[in-house]
């Protein structure tokens, strides 16, 4: 079978927000798009089989833990990651700077890298740029990301300078050791934190260099809403109009309407599976916390609107029932929910787009949100 060559179509706008399609080695991808998080190679709490249910066409794996344990050489002999863990479809990996850099205490940063400790049981580990895109190829990851220094907030016009420097050298270095297959693409990582001129000196670095996708990185650590769209705005106009743009580890429902208006086509983040292991339902009247003793006498749904299995099958009483009795049904059932509101949300923006009717699917998403859930009767 003719494996196609990595890409991406621009299908229809509507203003600044973009209805895409990404083309990989195991599969497409429908843009905007919303990537649950495998850290260790799995999606807490559910199957393969129940991922895909949700509507989820892509996940992410992160090259930090896999590294670790259970190897990134042991993933690679048992054929790679997507056979390893039984996920068919599409599959992103971070570089693992993130989780390196928030070791502090446990890593030293030089040009050359990063040496580390292991959070599991002490042993030194180094990760560069040529060893991050190594370890991604091992695990046979769709689209590898460069590896980057995540610049902490707040922080300096200095120390934002110098770190977008170091991660743009990294960029370079990573593109150099990226083995190019059919199918498989690189992304790089635009970073500058709050500043929109270093924020623009590192777009220009980047597209200098080359990558086949660009990512929007060191937002959603602290800044607030506000002040990451404000770095979107500043920011995507400059990014090419004909590669997929990815703003990591974002966010909330709010958090992503908001960046798909602004332009962005794929997003991550832990808040849907996490949510939903501490009794955090995201629905569409807002986030609902069934440890509430409101809850348990109630007969509805979750999400009377949700098509997935916990709102078909299970009513809110049984759901706080299952969380006050620490059964793990209930994490299960709630981060099958999440993710399945999350990936209904992805593809009413979608059709939105498509139709050019974003403006009344964000005015009608936010006038909801904003009502509330309603206490049973």
């Amino acid at each position: 079978m003719t494996v196609p060559d990595f890409g991406f179509e621009l299908i229809g706008t509507d203003r600044t927000a973009r209805r895409g399609r990404v083309t990989t080695a195991h599969g497409t991808i429908e843009t905007p798009a919303f990537m649950p998080v495998g850290t260790a190679g799995t999606v807490k709490g559910l199957t393969p089989e129940a991922v895909a249910e949700t509507g989820a066409e892509i996940l992410l794996g992160n090259t930090y833990h896999l590294m670790l344990r259970p190897t990134a050489e042991r993933v690679d002999r048992m054929g790679g990651l997507h056979r390893f863990m039984n996920w068919p479809k599409p599959i992103l990996t971070d570089s693992g700077g993130f989780q390196v850099m928030s070791l502090n205490s446990l890593r030293e940063m030089t040009e050359k890298g990063v040496t580390f400790r292991s959070h599991l049981d002490g042993s030194k580990h180094e990760l560069t740029p040529e060893r991050s895109i190594d370890i991604q190829r091992m695990l046979d990851a769709d689209i590898t990301m460069v590896l980057d220094e995540c610049t902490p907030h707040p922080a300096t016009r200095e120390q934002t300078a110098s770190s977008m420097a170091l991660s743009m050298r990294w960029a370079a270095r990573s593109k150099q050791a990226f083995v190019r297959r059919p199918g498989y693409g690189l992304f790089g990582i635009v970073q500058g934190g709050i500043y929109i001129d270093l924020r623009h000196q590192s777009v220009a670095a980047l597209t200098g260099i080359g990558f086949d996708g660009y990512a929007v990185g060191g937002l959603a650590v602290g800044e607030g809403q506000e002040i990451m769209f404000q770095v979107l705005d500043g920011t995507l106009p400059a990014l090419p109009e004909d590669r997929p743009r990815y703003l990591m580890g974002v966010g909330t429902p709010s958090d992503l309407v908001g960046a798909v208006q602004r332009g962005i086509d794929m997003f991550d983040c832990v808040m849907p599976t996490r949510s939903g292991r501490t009794a955090q339902g995201f629905t569409r009247r807002g986030k609902v916390n069934l440890r509430n003793a409101r809850h348990q006498d109630d007969p509805r749904p979750l999400d009377a609107e949700c098509r997935c299995s916990a709102c078909r099958s299970y009513s809110r009483a049984y759901l706080h029932h299952l969380f006050r009795s620490e059964e793990m049904l209930g994490p299960i059932l709630l981060t099958w929910h999440n993710l399945t509101y999350y990936q209904d949300l992805m593809a009413g923006l979608r059709q939105a787009i498509a139709a050019k009717g974003l403006d009344d699917f964000a005015a009608a998403f936010y006038e909801a949100q904003a009502l509330g859930d309603i206490p049973a009767l």
